[in-house]
């Protein structure tokens, strides 16, 4: 359904150091493109064949020079390949800058399998890490 999300920062610096580390949390690399980050874009996820195979969350200052703001009800969900992954993703978030808006855990008001954590990025944006598919840890 998407291609892909684009949230507005006021510091690209301070955000790549964040989503650098929630992002690797969750095992995804930044997009290399020629140009973009020296034009003030940076994005993660998958973008080849010059954006004709795109699946990304690119972050920038936003084009009309207005500061960026963040919607309210508006929230990027990742998805996570485990909880450690969703916890590692917590965890990164308030080390690099972010706060907690729900600890890791499951949320059995959506459904028995629902396990996941809530983050405001450094410019406020709300993000979640979401595991689904099982109602235990897996042990390892």
């Amino acid at each position: 359904m998407f291609t892909y999300v684009t949230l507005g920062t006021h510091d690209l610096a301070r955000a790549a150091r964040f989503y650098d580390a929630v992002m690797g949390a969750l095992g995804h690399q930044r997009c290399h493109t020629p140009g973009e980050e020296d034009e003030g874009w940076i994005g993660w996820g998958a973008y080849r064949d010059e954006g004709r195979v795109e699946v990304a969350l690119w972050l920038c200052q936003p084009f009309d020079g207005q500061p960026a703001g963040v919607a309210n009800g508006s929230m990027v969900a990742f998805k996570a390949g485990s909880w450690q992954q969703v916890r590692d993703f917590h965890a990164a978030a308030l080390t690099h800058g972010g706060s907690s808006e729900g600890e890791p855990g499951l949320r059995l008001q959506y459904n028995p399998d629902f396990y996941a954590a809530y983050v405001r990025d450094p410019d406020g944006h709300k993000l979640a890490a979401v595991c689904r598919g099982q109602t235990t840890e897996a042990l390892g």
